[in-house]
């Protein structure tokens, strides 16, 4: 009679931490999901944006078509990537938007009238307000993957996590290597 009360305990148990590790899977999945969630919303606004501020500049530089093809065509690029829902993908053409935004900053920088249009300024604001935000939401979104793929790896979570279907996550990186150098300053 012990054993089986022992066995029943043990039993128990084992029902109880497979119960509390499926329960933690799942918060961290809904967590990393979230953070997904928030860059998805920045970056849509980051896409509103772009058609604006392109405007504001063609009014005073028309003839820099090139730059605003460039930036229309990253910006479709980016759109295109996000539909996938593939991180790595949407952090590459995300990169390349960064890229061309910032050859349309400097186009700007040519022309002293632009610089001073309150609509500009203000969609600019906007703009580097949004980029700041597109930062964070990264941070918040691979410190959630960190944690949900840590806990995939760990005995013996590890053990359950892949019978019951769960898949590590990827981080949102930056692809070019020149990207994550410091810039050079020369006065």
């Amino acid at each position: 009679m012990i054993i089986l009360w022992v066995l029943l305990g043990v039993v128990g148990l084992i029902v109880v931490w497979l119960i509390a590790t499926y329960n933690g899977l799942i918060t961290l999945r809904n967590r990393t999901d979230e953070a997904w969630s928030d860059i998805d919303v920045q970056l849509k606004r980051r896409y509103d944006l772009i058609p604006n501020l392109v405007e504001a500049v063609k009014g005073y530089a028309g003839h820099e078509k090139e730059v605003f093809e460039k930036v229309t065509l990253a910006r479709s690029a980016a759109i295109n990537a996000e539909k996938g829902g593939n991180p790595a993908e949407i952090a590459k053409t995300e990169n390349m938007l960064a890229g061309t935004l910032k050859t349309l900053f400097a186009v700007a920088e040519n022309y002293p009238d632009l610089k001073a249009s309150q609509n500009f300024l203000q969609l600019q604001d906007e703009l580097s307000d949004t980029e700041n935000k597109v930062q964070a939401a990264r941070r918040f979104y691979n410190g959630n993957v960190r944690d949900f793929n840590t806990k995939l790896e760990k005995f013996p979570t590890n053990t359950i996590a892949g019978v019951l279907g769960f898949k590590s996550k990827q981080f949102f990186e930056i692809e070019e290597a020149a990207q994550r150098e410091a810039p050079a300053v020369k006065f």
